[in-house]
């Protein structure tokens, strides 16, 4: 009796491990999405109230196209600052 209870709670210890994999895995997919999407409409909006105006986005945004590199200090400072309260 005790090795079945033994057996049956290493199993259920395997699955939780595993399924705690997959909440990690996509949690970092999610966040990812977000990072890649959301933060590049804030950037946008950003942007629009410094004066830049954005093209019609008909692609995936290209960061490197063409965009006016006007306190590119304090944006990455503000990027990490949003990377790090997601990270948490």
């Amino acid at each position: 009796m005790t090795i079945d209870l033994a057996t049956d709670l290493g199993k259920k210890v395997e699955r939780y491990v595993s399924a705690l994999e997959e909440l990690r895995a996509a949690h970092k997919d999610v966040k990812e999405v977000l990072l890649g999407q959301v933060l590049f409409e804030r950037w946008e909006h950003l942007g629009a109230e410094l004066g830049f105006e954005a093209a019609p986005r008909q692609n995936p945004p290209d960061p490197d196209a063409g965009r006016p590199q006007r306190d590119l200090a304090a944006m990455n400072h503000q990027i990490s600052e949003m990377s790090d309260s997601w990270a948490s």
